[in-house]
């Protein structure tokens, strides 16, 4: 038999709950009970990760205390987590006693909040302990109370050797009703490494990151009727090309956004434009997207942007100034030239 504790409190010296926790783990493990304790304050950062942990459960102790409203965050987190990332089904076999200590007001609500949300997860409920604790330590001496948390570590045993049956309660008919959401056919290791992947910060970054960009892609291609943002860029360079006799130049440009450079080589009346990244160019251009935008809009020159600091620049400055004038976006658009 293995009984999980889930404790979630803050750990603090002079807790009840602890103390309650510690006599009962000592009753259960007295009686062969394989006892796994998890202090969720220390799993703060994998709670979604947790409900796995159920799995290979007979019984389960959720225990918390109040300490000014309600159960406390942690456990608020690990409920949510059960009922997003957990296995219902072996939930349902699982006989959970809520143990709520109380050091303000409200330990009979809090034990009332454990027992509906497991309710409506479909385990199995045990009569739980709830108690108002003004002195820690008269409470930790005080025999008869031991020896009450004690018969309730027992008869949680009993219970869960038995498989006790319990009679059905409304709670369950409404968890039909309210998940009303298409189940996931997923295996109890695909829905571990889920809840892994939802606990882990650095994953789900990621994972918004990659919308936004899609996203951000997705918006551009509606706004420049179905063409991408280089395509855009590349046509606008190209009909504003003013072909130069006997004049050569490579010019790299790394706009803030775009995931390659563009590459601008221009050699007497033939434009090539390629998006690569290489370490030798006549010139090396660092803007923004929207500096680009404005330039190719023609409110915006390279050399003001250069001077004003907008545009980064390294490389032959001849060549800088040249731009203006290989690309006259300030003036009338010209025709496509000859693509290499």
């Amino acid at each position: 038999m293995k009984i999980n504790i889930y404790y979630g409190g803050r750990g603090i010296v002079g807790d009840p709950t602890l103390f309650v926790l510690t006599r009962m783990q000592a009753v259960l493990e007295e009686l062969n009970v394989q006892v796994e304790r998890i202090n969720l304050y220390d799993e703060k950062r994998k709670i979604t990760a947790l409900p796995s942990t159920l799995n290979d459960a007979d019984g389960a102790i959720l225990a918390t205390t109040v300490e000014w409203f309600g159960i406390g965050g942690y456990m608020t987190e690990f409920l949510d987590a059960c009922w997003f990332y957990g296995n219902k089904e072996k939930m349902t076999g699982i006989y959970m006693m809520p143990v709520v200590m109380s050091t303000s007001f409200g330990e009979r609500q809090g034990l009332l909040t454990l027992q509906s949300a497991w309710d409506l997860l479909g385990g199995k409920l045990c009569n739980g302990l709830s108690a108002y604790v003004r002195d820690p330590v008269a409470f930790e001496l005080n025999q008869e109370y031991i020896k009450l948390i004690e018969k309730a570590a027992e008869n949680l045993y009993r219970v869960v050797s038995r498989r006790t049956v319990t009679l059905p309660a409304s709670n369950q008919a409404m968890t039909q009703m309210v998940n009303t959401r298409e189940p996931i056919d997923l295996t109890p290791q695909e829905t571990e490494q889920l809840s892994r992947y939802a606990s882990d910060d650095n994953y789900v970054q990621k994972q918004k990151e990659d919308i936004r960009e899609l996203t951000d892609h997705f918006r551009t291609l509606l706004k420049n009727d179905g063409k991408s943002e280089d395509e855009v860029i590349s046509a606008s360079f190209r009909s504003h090309f003013v072909p130069q006799s006997s004049f050569e130049a490579v010019y790299q440009f790394v706009i803030k956004g775009m995931e390659k450079p563009m590459i601008i080589e221009v050699h007497d009346e033939v434009l090539n434009i390629t998006y690569e990244k290489r370490d030798e160019q006549t010139v090396l251009c660092k803007l923004t997207q929207e500096k680009l935008d404005q330039i190719t809009k023609g409110e915006l020159t390279f050399q003001n942007a250069f001077m004003s600091g907008e545009m980064q620049v390294k490389g032959d400055f001849r060549m800088l100034r040249m731009l203006d004038t290989v690309f006259n976006f300030q003036g009338a658009a010209k025709p496509e030239p000859q693509l290499v």
